[in-house]
């Protein structure tokens, strides 16, 4: 992989950890954005993995967008024109969402200390988001005069309502892990060393189940934010029919008639 990520495997479980903790995991550079969006495609094409896990190196998760980029006007924001500054947004930041996004696989965002501004809609994008009792969140984009240029007003909206996301992004204010646990941002906060534990934990839950269904759950799940029944219904069907067409389904209803532990292969 890249300079910005590193991948490391368990089993069927990926670990991506930021690994720039001298900038606090910001992402400022178009080759950091690519390092994501690349990893995240080598894996989704790796029916071998089942479950990401997301988390930082040193102090942060990630401090988001790199300020001294921006003043110096390069990196992945702000250019010399606007419509520069707009297509330098969509082909590095929000191609980076996109690619979280449109992840098959589970992911868990496992925040080990700062998410700020873009850190915190990165978190946001994952699936399942627990937190360091160290952790301190932000949607910080108004204190230095910007909006969330990474699709964030979306995101956060989805997780906590309309009205929570607004006071967030309109005050700019920190807040700890308790506080993001009360909005629910997440789901657990835990001790500092025990967070990527946790994590693992949580990811080998899911990764004991069939592969494939996991993946359309998945999807089902994301198009189930933004779809009527009635068209989750028709998709439901439709993937319920590749499904009940696997080995693996076949595999798990036997090993519920016997009682014993299926053993999924993924077909």
């Amino acid at each position: 992989m890249g300079e910005f990520l590193k991948v490391e495997r368990r089993g069927k479980i990926a670990i991506l950890t930021m690994i720039k903790p001298e900038s606090m995991n910001a992402i400022g550079t178009h080759d950091d954005c690519l390092d994501i969006v690349q990893t995240l495609r080598q894996l989704g094409e790796d029916r071998g993995v089942s479950a990401i896990i997301l988390t930082g190196s040193g102090k942060a998760f990630s401090a988001g967008g790199n300020l001294k980029s921006m003043q110096e006007r390069k990196g992945i924001g702000v250019l010399d024109q606007p419509d520069a500054t707009r297509s330098n947004y969509r082909k590095g930041v929000q191609a980076v969402i996109r690619a979280l996004m449109d992840c098959e696989i589970p992911m868990i965002a496992a925040v080990n200390g700062h998410a700020i501004g873009l850190g915190c809609d990165l978190a946001c994008t994952c699936d399942i988001r627990i937190a360091a009792e160290s952790a301190k969140f932000a949607c910080s984009f108004i204190k230095v005069g910007i909006v969330p240029g990474d699709g964030g007003a979306w995101l956060l909206q989805k997780i906590l309502g309309y009205p929570r996301a607004a006071e967030l992004f309109l005050t700019g204010d920190r807040f700890d892990a308790a506080t993001a646990k009360d909005y629910g941002l997440v789901t657990e906060v835990v001790p500092d060393d025990e967070l990527l534990d946790r994590a693992i934990a949580i990811a080998e839950r899911i990764v004991c189940n069939p592969p494939r269904a996991l993946r359309l759950t998945k999807r089902l799940l994301r198009e189930a934010q933004h779809s009527r029944l009635n068209d989750i219904l028709e998709l439901s069907a439709a993937y319920q029919a590749i499904v009940h067409e696997t080995a693996d389904n076949r595999e798990a209803i036997n090993a519920f008639v016997e009682k014993r532990e299926p053993v999924f292969t993924g077909d």
